[in-house]
C-alpha cells in the first residue's frame, strides 16, 4: 500500500502529478536543504515550474491556463510540499490572487491579468493582515481615500509572502466605516515592480522578516503613504466588497495549507520509515521494535486521515459551494497530524534529528508554521464551532 493515494482522478491528472512527482523528486529534494541553508529563494525551480504550465494550473483555458480543478491544484501542492514548503509558497499567494480575480474581477481585469499570470510572468500576493491586526481581518486600518478617479491608500500591511518577488498585490483596505466594520472593506489590485525599498510613489516594501523556517520565499511588510490607485483597481469594480473577496480566497489558502501540511507529514513519515529500517539497535532493524512499529503506524494513519480530508475540501470548495467548516476542519486536522507526525519522525531519528545534516531538522522547523497560516488552529475551531452551530440549531 503507498499512502495519501486519490480516487477517481482523471489521466490528465494522473499525469499532471506523475510529471511534478518526478520532477520534486529530481529538481527540488536534491537542492532544498542547501537553498534553504542559504534563504535563498528558488529563481531556478521557479524557472522551470513557468515552463511547466504550474503558473496556470487553474486559470482557464480561454485566458492560457490549464483549466485544471481545485483538487488538481491542491495535489500538485501536496507533491510540492513534500519536496520543500517554500516552493509551495511561492505558488499559494498567486493562486489565491489568480481565483480571485478569475471568480470576481471584471472582463477587463481577467484579460488585462489571468494571461500573464498563466505563464508567471505576473505573480500574485495576498495583503490582509496587519502588524497588530492578528486573526481580527474585520478590524483592518489600512485606509484607502476616494480622490476623483482614484484612491489614496495609507497604512501598514504585515506577512506578505512573495512580498518583494510578485508584481501584484491584492490589498484589503478600509474604504469607509459602518457599525459593521467588514461592510466597508475593498479589494485593491496593486501593481507593483519586484524588489525592495520604495519600489512605487508612495509604496515601501521593507527587508524580509527573517523567520525561523519557511526559508527561501520572502515574507515581508509594505507600508502605504499616500499611494494613489486608479478606481478601476479595484476587484470587480465593487468597492466596499473585498471582505467577501478575501474571504473566499482564504478558503483556497486553507487547502493550500492542508495540502502543504499533507505534503511535509508524508516526507516526514518517509524519512522515518526509511531511516528505521538502517537503523540497528539490540541486533535488528529498529522499525523491528514495537515501540518504533506502533509509531509508524499511527503516522500512516494520521497521514490517510489529513489527506482525505484536505481531499474532501478542495472537492467542495470546486463545486463552488460554502466550504467554510470543510475547509477549516481540513486545516485543523492537517496542520495538527503534521506537527504530530513530524515530532515522531523525528523520535525515530534519535540524536541524528537534531543536526542539521538531516532533512528532519528543517521539516521541524517548518511544520509549526502550519499551525498559523491562513488563521490559526483557534481560529479554525471558531469557525467550525458557529457553522456547526448553525446548521444544528436547537428547536427547543
Amino acid at each position: 500500500m503507498v499512502l495519501a493515494q486519490t480516487a477517481g482522478l482523471s489521466e490528465v491528472q494522473i499525469d499532471i502529478l506523475s510529471t511534478v512527482r518526478a520532477f520534486v523528486s529530481k529538481e527540488i529534494i536534491p537542492h532544498a536543504q542547501e537553498l534553504e541553508r542559504a534563504d535563498r529563494y528558488p529563481s531556478e525551480i521557479v524557472e522551470s515550474m513557468k515552463q511547466m504550465g504550474l503558473f496556470g494550473l487553474t486559470i482557464p483555458e480561454e485566458y492560457g491556463g490549464l483549466g485544471e480543478s481545485l483538487l488538481t491544484y491542491a495535489l500538485v501542492v501536496e507533491e510540492i510540499a513534500r519536496g520543500w514548503m517554500s516552493v509551495s509558497g511561492v505558488i499559494n499567494t498567486h493562486f489565491i490572487v489568480a481565483h480571485m480575480i478569475a471568480r470576481h474581477g471584471t472582463p477587463e481585469q481577467k484579460n488585462s491579468y489571468l494571461p500573464r499570470m498563466a505563464t508567471g510572468e505576473i505573480r500574485g500576493s495576498f495583503s490582509m493582515s496587519e502588524p497588530d491586526l492578528g486573526s481580527d481581518v474585520a478590524a483592518v486600518k489600512t485606509r484607502a481615500r476616494r480622490d476623483g478617479d482614484e484612491y489614496v491608500i495609507d497604512g501598514a500591511k504585515m506577512w506578505l509572502t512573495n512580498g518583494a518577488s510578485s508584481n501584484l498585490i491584492a490589498l484589503l483596505a478600509r474604504t469607509g466605516d459602518d457599525p459593521k466594520p467588514s461592510r466597508r472593506l475593498t479589494t485593491f489590485l496593486v501593481e507593483k515592480p519586484e524588489g525592495f525599498g520604495e519600489v512605487a510613489p508612495g509604496l515601501t516594501i521593507p527587508g524580509k522578516i527573517e523567520k525561523m523556517g519557511y526559508k527561501g520565499v520572502d515574507t515581508t511588510e509594505a507600508v502605504f503613504d499616500g499611494f494613489r490607485i486608479p478606481a478601476t483597481q479595484v476587484l470587480g469594480e465593487a468597492p466596499d466588497q473585498g471582505f467577501g473577496f478575501m474571504m473566499d480566497g482564504v478558503e483556497v489558502g486553507r487547502v493550500n495549507v492542508a495540502a502543504r501540511a499533507c505534503g511535509i507529514t508524508i516526507r516526514a513519515f518517509e524519512l522515518a520509515i526509511d531511516y528505521a529500517q538502517q537503523r540497528k539497535s539490540f541486533g535488528k532493524p529498529i522499525a523491528e521494535h514495537q515501540a518504533i512499529a506502533f509509531k509508524l503506524a499511527d503516522m500512516a494513519a494520521k497521514i490517510e486521515a489529513a489527506h482525505l480530508m484536505m481531499v474532501n475540501a478542495a472537492r467542495l470548495k470546486g463545486t463552488g459551494e460554502r466550504n467554510d467548516i470543510t475547509a477549516g476542519m481540513a486545516k485543523l486536522v492537517a496542520s495538527e497530524y503534521c506537527v504530530d507526525v513530524t515530532q515522531e519522525s523525528f523520535r525515530i531519528h534519535g540524536g541524528y534529528g537534531y543536526s542539521k545534516e538531516y532533512e528532519i531538522e528543517r521539516l521541524m522547523r517548518e511544520a509549526p508554521f502550519l499551525l498559523i497560516g491562513e488563521g490559526t488552529s483557534e481560529i479554525q475551531k471558531t469557525i467550525i464551532s458557529r457553522g456547526l452551530l448553525r446548521a444544528y440549531r436547537s428547536r427547543a
